[in-house]
């Protein structure tokens, strides 16, 4: 075989490993993730990127191992997906085990009034709720009369004023479509 073909398509290390390396990392890295809380998916910051960015650079080699190989690299990407696939399948299927994964909603603005110790939980300062709520539409959090941080590290939000809210939404759609 030509060397450039060998050198790109030819695994040097053996199968399971490239298979078990992918998986050991794709596990530890959704415990750690799980244990840094739900706000690190929820708002990155900068630092939270670059968090982000040096971890899959760390992990890079533990996954390749020596083998940079286009097969070994194929073989490896899709040990990932299979283990990501069949961890959401098993997770349906086991609520319990799913809720200690993915955590529990959290209510942070109960009607109207925020409530500091569930930000204080999540690590959530007032500005950044203030942020996620004009994200939705709103221009302040007194139009906010319920504000969850969903289990999937997503904010729900629902209006005070629901006819305030309309309008809001009318205006929008209207200058959205002239």
């Amino acid at each position: 075989m030509h060397g450039i073909w060998k050198d790109m398509f030819v695994i040097t290390l053996p199968i399971l490993e490239k298979i078990l390396r992918p998986v050991i990392v794709y596990v530890f890295l959704v415990v750690m993730l799980r244990l840094s809380g739900k706000r690190e998916l929820v708002q990155l910051n900068p630092f939270d990127l670059v968090v982000l960015l040096t971890l899959s650079n760390t992990v890079q080699n533990a996954i390749i191992g020596d083998d940079n190989t286009v097969s070994g690299g194929l073989l490896g990407a899709t040990s990932l997906l299979a283990m990501n696939y069949l961890t959401v399948r098993f997770l349906y299927k086991h609520k319990k085990l799913d809720q200690l994964v993915e955590g529990k909603s959290d209510i942070l603005i109960e009607g109207g009034k925020v409530r500091p110790e569930h930000l204080k939980k999540e690590l959530i300062t007032p500005a950044q709720l203030e942020a996620a709520a004009r994200k939705q539409g709103f221009s302040s959090l007194s139009e906010v009369d319920q504000c969850i941080l969903e289990r999937a590290a997503r904010f729900l939000s629902s209006a005070r004023n629901l006819t305030r809210m309309w309008c809001g939404i009318r205006n929008c759609w209207t200058a959205l479509t002239g």
